[in-house]
């Protein structure tokens, strides 16, 4: 990488000149072609129509989990201690692949002895790149969003998505905080 300021060829990744240390972290960043990967590059996870969270203790059972995930229509619940603070995360997967076909008597089995602990977690300030990387690296579908160890909204793929084509809950066309779209 070619130093700006010195015109010092070095070596690519280096964020500072061995030359003149001038800084050479802004040549490093890929650039934005088109107003998606702008959004992706520059919106934060708090300019989301995401979900308010859907909490449960963990001694809470697998049919109360079941019956809230389908009465607030999300594939998630967190599960979260007396303070609030999360403990982990019970989804759709999690009754699948731990549950279904292993227990007859599933209803009244305790969340937290299948809830994913500690599961990954964003927060509101990060950008939408870092979470649909983190999304993909790991197969989540669901991130909390955390502010002080407790949640704050959690982020799916279906939230990615309507954002990403410009549409909220309610359908209407919706501008990024930056006023780009």
């Amino acid at each position: 990488m070619i130093c700006p300021s010195c015109g010092w060829d070095n070596v690519p990744g280096n964020e500072a000149c061995t030359h003149c240390q001038h800084s050479l972290t802004p040549l490093d960043r890929p650039k934005a072609t088109n107003r998606v990967e702008r959004s992706l590059m520059e919106d934060h996870v708090r300019d989301l129509c995401s979900n308010p969270p859907t909490t449960l203790r963990p001694d809470a059972t697998v049919r109360q989990a079941v019956d809230l995930m389908l009465e607030k229509n999300v594939g998630a619940v967190l599960v979260v201690d007396q303070d609030q603070k999360l403990l982990g995360i019970f989804s759709e997967r999690d009754l699948l692949k731990k549950i279904a076909g292993n227990y007859a008597l599933w209803q009244n089995l305790r969340i937290g002895d299948f809830m994913t602990a500690k599961p990954a977690s964003v927060a509101a300030g990060d950008t939408l790149n870092f979470v649909l990387h983190k999304m993909d690296g790991g197969g989540y579908r669901h991130l909390p969003v955390l502010e002080n160890g407790r949640p704050q909204r959690v982020v799916s793929v279906r939230d990615m998505m309507r954002f990403i084509i410009g549409m909220c809950d309610d359908g209407s066309r919706r501008p990024s905080a930056n006023g780009r779209h």
